[in-house]
């Protein structure tokens, strides 16, 4: 797979409201806006082939891009993505201008390691969270945050605090106080063909239980 660009040409539109973001899509853009940094915000379209083929890479979501404005770079990251509810279509872009001397809050996937490891000594992993939300300088901003899970047992948890943070990156729930100390991913014991059977079970019989019945439970 070829190295992703993340930077995009894009043109200020005046024309707005729903109709002309149909007619813009009708002609293979995409509409999006760009707001930040203490500056107005401006509706802009984009090539909506070029991003949606970005977009199908992680880093388009935690990357920094460029979009190219009147001859003028601006820097920005994703903060919004509307997609079509059943076509491989971008719908509309919210992007936020990146300020160097400011940090930025975003979020960026949490890449596990070490996973078949764990699960040959015979755990099942549990992801919690897949992603986290932190706040850093531009600079300083990285693609994603690793949790190696080697060595954990059946039990086991891996929390916010736990995590090995890059350079400059702070955690946005972990400053919300001590309660919001969340678990990212927990090691649990294999179920026995029994607590399975009982599971399918039980699925079964909800399953076939009739709308009076399920709310006579309740």
């Amino acid at each position: 797979m070829s190295q992703p660009n993340y930077a995009f040409n894009a043109e200020i539109r005046t024309d707005l409201g729903k109709g002309a973001s149909r007619r813009l899509r009708h002609e293979g853009k995409v509409p999006a806006v760009l707001y930040g940094a203490g500056k107005e915000a401006v509706a802009l379209t984009l090539q909506h082939d070029k991003v949606n083929n970005a977009a199908d890479h992680e880093g388009f979501y935690s990357h920094i891009l460029t979009l190219t404005i009147d001859g003028k770079k601006v820097e920005a990251i994703v903060k919004d993505m509307q997609r079509h509810p059943f076509k491989l279509k971008i719908m509309h872009l919210d992007f936020q201008r990146v300020d160097a001397k400011q940090e930025l809050q975003t979020s960026i996937p949490l890449h596990f390691l070490n996973e078949e490891e764990t699960q040959k000594a015979g755990g099942v992993v549990v992801h919690h969270l897949n992603e986290v939300e932190i706040t850093v300088l531009p600079k300083n901003l990285p693609e994603y945050i690793e949790v190696d899970i080697a060595g954990m047992a059946v039990g086991d948890n891996i929390h916010l605090t736990d995590l090995k943070l890059p350079e400059g990156v702070s955690l946005v729930e972990l400053t919300k106080g001590e309660d919001h100390d969340q678990v990212v991913v927990t090691v649990s014991a294999k179920k026995t063909e029994a607590e399975e059977e009982a599971e399918d079970t039980a699925s079964d019989q909800a399953a076939a239980a009739s709308p009076e019945e399920q709310e006579d439970k309740e």
